[in-house]
C-alpha cells in the first residue's frame, strides 16, 4: 500500500508542514493544533484561510441540510488533507470539519503559504491541482451514489474505493485484501445508512461468499459486480 502522505511522488507532509520550513524551525512555537473527540476544527461559514494536514486521528467532513440532517462527505485519516477549497479562492467554508478521535492533531497551513509554494514550483502546483480535481471528482461520485443508488450498490461502490486506496494482493490465496482505518459506524455514515443495515448487507455479501471481514480487514473472495 502507498503511504497516504504521498501522491504522484510528492510527500505532502514534508512539503507542507510548517515544521519543515527553516523560518518556522527557528521558533519554538508548536504549529500542530490538537482536538478532542467531537471538537469542530471549523464550521460552515467560517473564513477559509487555511489548509490542514492530519497528523493523528480522524476528521469528519460534512454539512447539515435545511432540516438539520447531517450529510457526511468524507472521513479522513492520517496523512490526508482537508479544507483544500481555500486554495482555489473559496473564502467561506461550505462544510464543517470535526474531530472523530479523542486525540486528533492537525497541521494548519496558511493559504498564502500554499500559494507561495505553488508559485515557486510549477511541478508541485500541477500536482496540487491534480489532487484537487481527483478529490472533487470522488466527492461528486459519492453524492451521486447517495442520491440515485440503493444501499447495497452504495456499499459495493464504497468497497471498490477502499480496494483502490488500501487493497493489496494476498500472495498465499490470490485474494484482494483491504486493511482500512474505518469503523462500521464510519462506513455507515459515508454510504448514508444505519449501522444495523450495514451489518445486514455485509453479512449478505459474506453468505454469498463474496467477502470475508472483521473490524479492520475485508477480503474479496470474488468480484462483487
Amino acid at each position: 500500500m502507498n503511504s497516504l502522505w504521498y501522491f504522484d511522488g510528492t510527500n505532502l507532509f514534508n512539503v507542507l508542514c510548517p515544521h519543515k520550513f527553516k523560518r518556522f524551525k527557528a521558533s519554538n512555537v508548536n504549529h500542530f493544533h490538537f482536538y478532542n473527540k467531537s471538537d469542530y476544527i471549523y464550521f460552515e461559514e467560517d473564513n477559509a484561510n487555511k489548509v490542514f494536514l492530519i497528523d493523528k486521528g480522524k476528521v469528519k467532513i460534512g454539512y447539515y441540510t435545511e432540516d438539520g440532517d447531517e450529510v457526511v462527505k468524507a472521513i479522513l485519516t492520517r496523512g490526508e488533507i482537508f479544507g483544500e477549497k481555500a486554495i482555489l479562492g473559496v473564502e467561506t467554508r461550505n462544510e464543517f470539519a470535526q474531530s472523530m478521535d479523542s486525540k486528533t492533531s492537525v497541521c494548519p497551513v496558511p493559504v498564502s503559504t500554499m500559494h507561495e509554494l505553488m508559485r515557486d514550483n510549477q511541478t508541485f502546483s500541477l500536482k496540487i491541482y491534480k489532487f484537487l480535481g481527483l478529490r472533487i471528482k470522488k466527492l461528486e461520485r459519492r453524492l451521486q451514489l447517495l442520491l440515485y443508488k440503493d444501499t447495497r450498490t452504495r456499499l459495493v461502490e464504497f468497497l471498490g474505493e477502499l480496494c483502490e486506496e488500501y487493497g493489496y494482493d494476498c500472495e498465499k490465496t490470490g485474494n484482494k485484501v483491504i486493511k482500512h482505518p474505518y469503523t462500521q459506524k464510519d462506513i455507515a455514515s459515508l454510504i448514508g445508512t444505519s449501522r444495523p443495515t450495514l451489518n445486514t448487507l455485509l453479512n449478505e455479501l459474506r453468505e454469498e461468499q463474496l467477502i470475508k471481514f472483521d473490524r479492520k480487514e475485508i477480503r474479496f473472495l470474488r468480484e462483487l459486480v
